[in-house]
């Protein structure tokens, strides 16, 4: 225990002295100096605050726009989760005769369910790129027999891949 109130003497001996009242005085002169004067001296650094650099701003513009041009963002793709539906239905006949018991075509359909670009290909033997567009369909076909009443409906699926030349690249 007597180790402890050793050291507590010792540091009450390393103890900052309290400031001399001829500090305060000093002190006190400097912030008057200062506040009487209107203009800092030259040596204080003002910062520009709210100023707008244009120059900084018009480099930076102009690398946005760069980068754009070079990221070749292409807005025209078509939308892949909308379908496509093509519908084609016969016009109605004015038959002079009684309707036969045979099959006639009453309407089709195509789907277009995931079309999709596959990028650039350079086919061998060709001087010039191509670009590659497949495209899933869904086709349906329908017949009806007008005397009785029955219809047929035949639905299948096809994939379609388009070659499609570019140019000027």
């Amino acid at each position: 225990m007597n180790d402890f109130s050793e050291l507590e003497n010792e540091l009450k001996n390393v103890r900052p002295l309290p400031p001399s009242a001829k500090l305060f005085t000093r002190v006190e002169q400097g912030l008057a100096n200062v506040a009487g004067a209107d203009a800092l001296p030259d040596k204080v650094i003002r910062p520009d605050r709210f100023r707008i650099n244009w120059l900084s701003m018009g480099i930076a513009l102009g690398a946005a726009a760069v980068l754009l041009i070079f990221a070749h963002i292409d807005l025209k793709h078509p939308a892949k989760s909308v379908p496509a539906v093509v519908s084609i239905t016969p016009a109605p006949s004015v038959a002079s005769i009684a309707p036969t018991s045979q099959f006639i075509p009453a309407g089709a359909t195509q789907v277009v369910y995931n079309m999709r670009d596959e990028g650039l290909l350079f086919p061998s033997g060709s001087a010039q790129p191509v670009r590659r567009w497949r495209s899933q369909t869904r086709e349906t076909l329908q017949w009806r027999n007008p005397a009785t009443g029955a219809s047929l409906r035949v639905s299948y699926p096809s994939e379609q891949v388009e070659l499609i030349p570019v140019s000027g690249q």
